[in-house]
């Protein structure tokens, strides 16, 4: 299937659903983020991975997240030479043990996701080190774009994309579940495909194992 621009999408949705009724027209820009959301959750793929390099504040013990930040693959701390060492990833409660107190500064070794802005740092980073971070990010949404505008997904899970899309579409129009299984079987068809692509085909050769922790469901 060749790829959707959003207008494309928008207009496929509209003719498979036989359904052009202002409330539902105004409600597919909700398909299309409910769709994109499942896929992202439920495959992983290496185009969704992002590397930023930023600066830490000397005797801060946080370290503020990109805004499309989702889950972290690797952080490491850049010393004077641009020599990399990796941090471990721990749990916040860990790094409260391992430094009790926050003004016990060096080169940290060790970091844990505090809240949805932020690490914490274990030591305290006794000056502003460069970090190198390597994370699986949330992609913009069709939706943000133009009308003739795509996306990763839009351009190569266009199938995986649009059942996702009629599933949550079949769901909002109440249809009876026969109908609604046949797009969830639909989907999940194209949603197999795509995993084969993100995880058999596209996998990266890494001398550290940097994937997701915990296998996504579909």
């Amino acid at each position: 299937m060749a790829g959707f621009t959003k207008s494309g999408l928008t207009t496929a949705i509209q003719n498979y659903m036989e359904n052009t009724e202002t409330t539902f027209t105004a409600t597919i820009p909700t398909f299309i983020q409910q769709a994109e959301e499942k896929l992202l959750k439920s495959v992983q793929l290496p185009v969704f991975r992002k590397n930023v390099t930023g600066t830490g504040t000397a005797s801060n013990t946080y370290l503020q997240l990109p805004s499309d930040f989702l889950a972290p693959f690797s952080l490491a701390v850049l010393n004077a030479s641009n020599e990399y060492t990796y941090l471990l990833l721990k749990h916040v409660s860990w790094i409260r043990d391992y430094t009790p107190l926050a003004a016990t500064t060096g080169a940290p070794l060790y970091y844990a996701e505090f809240d949805d802005a932020s690490f914490i740092l274990a030591p305290t980073p006794s000056s502003g080190f460069t970090f190198e971070l390597h994370y699986f990010y949330r992609p913009e949404s069709l939706t943000e774009g133009a009308d003739g505008g795509t996306t990763w997904l839009a351009t190569n899970a266009s199938n995986a994309l649009l059942y996702a899309c009629l599933l949550e579409a079949a769901i909002f129009m109440k249809l009876n579940p026969a109908e609604i299984q046949i797009y969830d079987t639909k989907y999940q068809e194209g949603l197999a495909r795509l995993k084969i692509l993100g995880e058999s085909k596209a996998i990266r050769d890494e001398a550290r194992y940097d994937n997701l922790r915990v296998p996504p469901q579909p």
